[in-house]
């Protein structure tokens, strides 16, 4: 989970840096674990192709569907960190947004 210094200096270049030292950190071959969950983020998934990226998309929805239901059998919930969640919402709402767009 990224430190609210690190969502307000750089999010985007630090969700990146997050991303790359795990597959670091545990010697990971990218095109071998073809995606990746950020906690308090969209999934990020990728492939040798955009149809291969988009089929580990579909894969991963269908693991999260999964979660879903193991969610509603009981299986324990947190939430995400109020800095986390303040995030998102202003770069999608607001003078400063910056979704969709190059950062």
């Amino acid at each position: 989970m990224l430190s609210p210094q690190e969502v307000e200096q750089a999010y985007v270049r630090n969700t990146g840096v997050v991303i790359t030292r795990l597959f670091a950190d545990l010697n990971l071959d990218p095109l071998a674990v073809p995606g990746v969950l950020v906690a308090g983020h969209a999934p990020f998934t990728w492939g040798r192709t955009a149809a291969d990226a988009v089929e580990h998309a579909d894969l991963l929805e269908y693991i999260a569907r999964l979660a879903y239901r193991s969610i509603l059998l009981g299986a324990p919930v947190g939430g995400l960190p109020g800095h986390i969640g303040d995030h998102h919402h202003r770069r999608k709402h607001g003078p400063n947004a910056t979704y969709g767009q190059s950062c």
